[in-house]
């Protein structure tokens, strides 16, 4: 195994999509294939024309988690908040960002995006009240939602979080149909023979759905999915337009 860092996984996806072996595989969030080719036009490769997704390992989601003092405790009053708000993010393009303009896209609201680099940072400052809220993931702030520290809101998916069950998701919560759901993926290069993916895909099932595997997922709020190659290429079709109808609206380009 390496870890190739940068460029939020395109470092590492121009590695991979040049493999020739079929042993060479990326493991990464489905954005790398999603968001990614909306905000980097001049990587000189098209992502998704070099790599695949041969399964989703498991899915999970963002918490929209306000400072108490905000005042916020449901989404209607996350929508009343002043257009002078901020909102922290995980970093420009991350999926606590891009979810965070889906939401005000659908509810019209308007707020001023601070970002951070990485969850950890911008939990810190949701804290310490420099920041309103932000979407982040449930495995960073759960222990501040259980103390009080911070309010959790919504859940970004259409499920509610393992962690947070009590906390309704954003469809729930008078926004019907919207689903911010990111999936821990095995990506392979597109040459990769099919009866090679799905060979790999089997493996990982099994792998993934054993109850003890399941169990230590949830721990991290990790969904299994393992989901089939056919199944994982036509997510990421329909999500690669989702996002890249909020990357037009926002104007974001990263490079």
């Amino acid at each position: 195994m390496r870890t190739s860092p940068g460029a939020g996984g395109n470092v590492a996806a121009a590695d991979v999509s040049q493999a020739k072996d079929e042993h060479t595989l990326l493991v990464g969030p489905d954005t790398v294939l999603t968001i990614n080719p909306h905000l980097y036009k001049k990587l000189g490769f098209d992502l998704r024309q070099s790599l695949k997704p041969v399964t989703y390992f498991a899915s999970f989601n963002q918490i929209l988690v306000c400072n108490p003092a905000s005042g916020v405790n449901t989404l209607a009053k996350f929508n009343q908040l002043p257009p002078t708000s901020t909102y922290a993010s995980g970093g420009p393009g991350t999926p606590s960002h891009m979810t965070m303009e889906m939401l005000l896209t659908a509810t019209g609201s308007k707020q001023t995006h601070v970002p951070y680099k990485g969850p950890g940072p911008a939990a810190q400052d949701v804290l310490a009240g420099h920041v309103s809220c932000g979407f982040i993931v449930a495995s960073v702030v759960l222990p501040h939602v259980q103390s009080g520290r911070l309010q959790a809101v919504a859940v970004s998916s259409k499920e509610r979080s393992v962690l947070l069950p009590t906390v309704p998701t954003v469809a729930e919560s008078g926004y019907p149909g919207f689903d911010a759901t990111f999936f821990e993926t095995l990506m392979a290069p597109s040459s990769l023979p099919a009866a090679i993916a799905e060979k790999i895909q089997r493996d990982v099932r099994a792998a993934l759905t054993t109850t003890a595997m399941k169990a230590r997922l949830a721990d991290l709020d990790l969904r299994v999915e393992a989901n089939t190659p056919q199944e994982s290429e036509k997510r990421s079709r329909d999500d690669f337009a989702k996002w890249g109808a909020i990357a037009r609206k926002t104007q974001l380009q990263l490079d």
